[in-house]
């Protein structure tokens, strides 16, 4: 549902924004004020779901998100759109790490963990397809705000399932409460984000991104000094620093940041230059998604149980890397058939090898009591990443297009843009194949027990 919300909203964005009247300057807020709350929020979410158990911490996120979702929904104005939304960006932010840290704790063996994990990197992978899919005909066939009302009985039929199913099998935490660190976590995470979020419109030199930057950076290097000195800290230094899991953070975070921007190009190439309508293009991201269930199911959790994650995520991503690189070649002509599916199905293989064993270590090997941060802060790592890559991917897009167009008097503005669009995708197959060597030199090559759980 989270992962679904993240996408389903982008395609809504034209009919709510003639709806409701407001202007393209303001647009970008309907998406950011969500993904400020759940970046924001995420290292909060996690210590929450560690404070008052599980179960709990998961009826309490999907009654909040079914209702903000709601009152998104019957938004009569912008004001009343914005804050439903950073309400269910502030809910996921406890749905999300609290979801992984129960799959932390629960499945504890290999070939059970493996398999629990390629579940949940399938249902992640193809979420934001699904969002795009069900949005396009949802807005087409029925109104926009079905696109925020199709939560309420997603949520209802998860709250069931918890409710029936689920057993916290341990315990409320009892530490106390780490309030400096939640301030200076939270402040330091909305300004990065939102650095990030201004820099597409407003560049990475403008007065206020650099100050966002200056200040989220301050921020987080307050919060690390805060947490090795508090006797309670919010986020445990140890879970940060040991050489696995951090890699796995560090590799979570370069996978979203290359796989986002491949998804936003492309998103842009199919509607803008192929002139697909929403619907189409929501379609013809399916067997990515399709080639992600089956790199994390098929091959992941087969082979998880009986290589190092190592042997996994190398070789993903590289994988990952040549599938970006087939989109360098895109031209205003290209066919879907012959240059976007290839680019596709090795896209969605690589990250999903990579996904899961990145998703075992970094919660593997945590006290359980401590999952949820763990967790959380793998959700850090994937929001930092997808928001910084789409950033830096469209800033470098923007300025190959307009030198192009500037220096080429005769190309076409679709010439300009495919050019753009195979820059991006030459920058993030480097991010790809820089994560493979960040895999290889950080990931030890005997991490197999560490991916186990507790």
């Amino acid at each position: 549902m989270v992962a679904l919300d993240a996408t389903i909203v982008n395609i809504a964005l034209p009919t709510a924004q003639s709806s409701l009247q407001f202007s393209d300057a303001q647009r970008q807020w309907v998406i950011t004020s969500y993904t400020l709350a759940f970046g924001g929020l995420l290292l909060l979410g996690g210590r929450v779901a560690d404070a008052v158990g599980r179960k709990r911490a998961l009826l309490f996120g999907l009654a909040g998100f079914a209702a903000a979702s709601a009152v998104s929904g019957a938004a009569v104005n912008l004001p009343m759109l914005l804050a439903a939304r950073a309400l269910q960006g502030a809910f996921a932010a406890i749905l999300a790490p609290t979801a992984l840290s129960l799959l932390a704790v629960t499945f504890t063996e290999p070939k059970d963990r493996a398999r629990a994990f390629a579940v949940y990197g399938g249902i992640a992978g193809s979420g934001g397809a699904a969002g795009l899919v069900l949005g396009g005909a949802l807005t087409q066939y029925l109104d926009w705000r079905w696109c925020l009302y199709v939560n309420m009985p997603i949520a209802a039929v998860a709250a069931l399932g918890v409710w029936r199913l689920l057993a916290d099998a341990h315990p409320p935490s009892r530490q106390r409460f780490d309030l400096l660190g939640v301030l200076l976590a939270s402040g330091g995470l909305v300004a990065l984000v939102d650095a990030c979020t201004e820099a597409v419109s407003q560049g990475w030199q403008a007065p206020w991104v650099i100050s966002l930057l200056a200040i989220g950076v301050a921020s987080l290097a307050l919060f690390v000094g805060w947490e090795s000195r508090t006797a309670t800290p919010l986020l445990p230094l140890r879970i940060l620093f040991d050489r696995n899991r951090g890699g796995a953070y560090l590799c979570a975070a370069l996978a979203i940041a290359g796989m986002f921007g491949a998804f936003l190009f492309l998103t842009y190439y199919l509607q803008v230059v192929s002139r697909y309508s929403p619907l189409q293009a929501g379609l013809a991201f399916l067997p990515l998604s399709a080639a992600a269930m089956l790199g994390s199911g098929a091959i992941a959790s087969q082979l998880l149980p009986r290589v190092p994650p190592r042997a996994l995520m190398v070789p993903g991503f590289l994988v990952a890397a040549a599938g970006m690189t087939l989109l360098t070649q895109l031209q205003v002509s290209s066919g879907y058939v012959t240059h976007i599916l290839p680019a596709e199905i090795l896209l969605g293989l690589g990250i999903g090898c990579v996904m899961v064993p990145a998703s075992s270590l970094a919660t593997g090997n945590v006290d359980p009591r401590e999952a949820g941060i763990a967790s959380a802060t793998l959700n850090v790592a994937q929001q930092v990443g997808a928001s910084v890559g789409v950033a830096l991917l469209n800033t470098l897009a923007a300025t190959a297009t307009s030198v192009y167009l500037a220096t080429a008097p005769a190309a076409t503005r679709a010439d300009g843009l495919v050019h753009g669009y195979a820059t991006a995708a030459s920058w993030g197959a480097a991010i790809l194949f820089g994560a493979s060597l960040v895999a290889l030199g950080l990931i030890d090559a005997r991490a197999q027990q560490h991916a186990r759980g507790a």
